[in-house]
């Protein structure tokens, strides 16, 4: 079976083992009305660095903005921006470095599967 670029629901563990960061490079217009995103809540922040952990799988879809994601205890660094469907594994710590004020759609997963 082909891969496909579209990622669905469970924790990604990169090769290292450590919780990463997935991103779906603009998604298409079907896969965010399946998922409902635009009745999901917004959030927004300026240009600046904001450190975080996420206590639940959080998924966005940025609306505007560019981020570089550092996560904690890794070398990873992970680039996302505008029209990027992220998923933050619950239990990740990262440094969000925002060059472009974001503005976002989220949910957090409050399954535990």
């Amino acid at each position: 079976m082909a891969t496909s670029s579209s990622k669905q629901g469970a924790m990604e563990i990169d090769a290292t083992g450590s919780l990463a960061i997935t991103v779906e490079r603009n998604p298409p217009e079907a896969r965010l009305l399946e998922l409902g995103i635009k009745s999901w809540p917004k959030w927004g922040c300026p240009p600046g660095k904001f450190p975080l952990k996420f206590d639940a799988q959080e998924t966005c879809y940025l609306l505007k903005g560019r981020v570089k994601a550092s996560v904690k205890g890794s070398s990873e660094c992970v680039e996302f921006g505008a029209r990027d469907l992220v998923i933050f594994p619950k239990g990740l710590s990262c440094t969000w470095d925002v060059s472009v004020a974001v503005d976002k759609h989220y949910k957090f997963d409050s399954s535990s599967s």
